[in-house]
């Protein structure tokens, strides 16, 4: 019978893959001229929508360890994380190269002029710093500061998601789900619940 060890490592790459199969797919549906009427809008909502639900998924891990006890699952935050990055830096740049031709001055303006722009481009930026101190080397470096840091990625997730509901005109119901999931995952950073379910 394979080690917690064994499993962990084997289930690693499986993860990986299965993080880059929503990226796959998208490919996959331009390949085949089948992103539909505005094929630019459904590549850069299907990446933003994907860095948050990493951006989550990542933030998920640490209450799933909480009320299970299997401290294991960190090992996989690591992970989720930078995937979230990387979908976000993926939803940037088709933003920047395929929506704006990389015109700076244009790009500028739109991120000082339409609000859930500048939250969106907010939220980038406090995720490249988290994804650059993301090793173990800048951890041990870092220490407390490290920490106190990687703390930021509450702010990017609420940027982000507030970002999602600026940006759709009628339908809330999507970005209400991801709030909801956010404030859900932010209850179980209360100290006293924190403490209460540490100690169960």
């Amino acid at each position: 019978m394979a080690s917690l060890q064994q499993r962990i490592r084997w289930s690693k790459p499986v993860l990986f893959l299965a993080c880059l199969l929503p990226l796959f797919l998208l490919v996959l549906r331009a390949v085949n001229d089948d992103l539909g009427a505005n094929p630019v809008e459904a590549l850069t909502h299907d990446t933003g929508d994907w860095a948050l639900r990493f951006l989550l998924a990542s933030l998920a891990v640490t209450p799933l360890r909480m009320l299970t006890g299997r401290s294991w699952l960190i090992r996989y935050r690591r992970m989720l994380g930078l995937f979230a990055f990387f979908y976000a830096l993926v939803h940037f740049t088709i933003y920047l190269w395929i929506d704006q031709g990389f015109l700076w001055s244009e790009i500028i303006a739109d991120i000082l002029k339409r609000p859930y722009i500048t939250l969106g481009f907010a939220a980038f930026l406090i995720l490249v710093p988290l994804a650059m101190t993301s090793t173990k080397g800048m951890l041990r470096r870092l220490g407390k500061r490290w920490i106190m840091l990687h703390r930021l990625v509450y702010a990017s997730a609420l940027l982000g998601i507030l970002h999602f509901v600026w940006l759709v005109k009628a339908d809330y119901r999507e970005p209400g789900l991801y709030l909801l999931i956010f404030l859900l995952l932010m209850l179980f950073r209360i100290p006293p619940l924190k403490r209460r379910l540490q100690h169960a």
